[in-house]
């Protein structure tokens, strides 16, 4: 086994509805490293909607999985999403210190539908004006019972979360350390994932906004499910386009462009919303990422309906890693399945 230097190390953990992800990356001098990497399966139901149906084998998973990489893993950085999450981005007055906090804690007050209590809150500087001594805020906050009950679950499973981030700010994360973003152009991060599609938008080379969009890909399971009536794992088979010589791959398209309606028309409105508010006429650029963005046909269907250039996320871009470690996994076909726990093992921690 290749990559056995003990480097100072970070590991990402990504709890989604079809899967746990964990990708381990080592920092060198030269960059980033792999240093474990493994994906598993979650029962169907055990996540719905970023709620937690069944604790007990969402716990039993990722304790397995834990054991299969490393048991002496204990510190992850987890990533959060969905209801329980509110992102928002205003403009104040450059201050610092005690008067920058007061007034980010009185936007917060006029904006957030929940009561400041009963949120954890935290803010980072998008960036700052020296003529006009304005700065953008970007605010996110998290609803403590949501926040709480997922801490929980990592606790429970052994694990000590030392950050806890957002899925969108996790893709972005790994985006930037693995692409130029171009002020030119107004791009769309799309990570589609089995029950909830999250949107970030890059304009003028920064942060704009977010936008989760309520449906994934779960629906496309189903509906190749009862369409060839197969089980959940020759389901999964043939969406990772394994069962090319066994079922009609015509019907297949068709199935999975049907079963996209209702997210095509929610990213429709969230492109059309980004557009208003960044007073532009169209979004440049789209990347995608996430279990979707290996879903076939998916991708060619959303370029053409959307009517906006699109390319397929690799996060493993600009790290090394050696093929050998993962056995049956093949990194580089499932690269935009790793955006989010790559993204998270990036984030530097104490």
């Amino acid at each position: 086994m290749l990559l056995t230097k003990r480097n100072k190390s970070s590991v990402g953990l990504d709890i989604g509805a079809n899967s746990i992800k964990l990708v381990k990356l080592d920092w060198t001098k030269s960059g980033y490293s792999v240093g474990a990497m493994a994906i598993r399966e979650l029962p169907n139901e055990a996540i719905i909607a970023d709620e937690v149906r069944d604790r007990e084998a969402v716990i039993f998973n990722i304790q397995s999985l834990i054991d299969q990489v490393d048991p002496k893993i204990k510190n992850v950085v987890v990533s959060i999403s969905g209801y329980g999450v509110i992102t928002d981005k205003f403009t104040i007055d450059k201050k610092s210190g005690s008067e920058a906090e007061q007034a980010i804690l009185f936007e917060a007050e006029q904006r957030s539908p929940f009561d400041v209590e009963d949120v954890t809150m935290h803010h980072h500087v998008i960036r700052a004006d020296e003529e006009t001594k304005k700065q953008e805020i970007l605010l996110v906050a998290a609803r403590n019972e949501f926040l709480n009950s997922f801490i929980d679950l990592i606790l429970d499973s052994g694990l000590h979360p030392v950050v806890v981030d957002v899925d969108a700010f996790a893709t972005l994360n790994a985006y930037a350390n693995n692409y130029d973003i171009d002020p030119e152009r107004s791009t769309a991060l799309v990570n589609i994932g089995y029950d909830v599609t999250n949107v970030l938008y890059l304009h003028e080379g920064y942060y704009h906004s977010t936008r989760d969009i309520s449906v994934g890909t779960r629906e496309i399971y189903n509906a190749i499910q009862k369409e060839f009536r197969l089980n959940t794992e020759l389901a999964t088979k043939a969406i990772k386009g394994e069962m090319k010589d066994s079922i009609d791959q015509d019907m297949l398209k068709a199935t999975v462009i049907a079963a996209t309606e209702e997210l095509v028309s929610g990213m429709e409105l969230a492109f059309s919303y980004f557009k208003t508010q960044a007073k532009v006429d169209k979004v440049d650029w789209m990347v995608l990422c996430g279990g979707g963005a290996l879903c076939p046909y998916l991708p060619e269907f959303l370029q053409s309906k959307l009517n906006i250039p699109l390319e397929i996320m690799n996060p493993l871009r600009n790290i090394d890693y050696d093929p050998e470690m993962f056995q049956y996994l093949e990194p580089e076909k499932i690269a935009p399945l790793l955006t989010v726990p790559i993204g998270l093992a990036m984030r530097k921690t104490r």
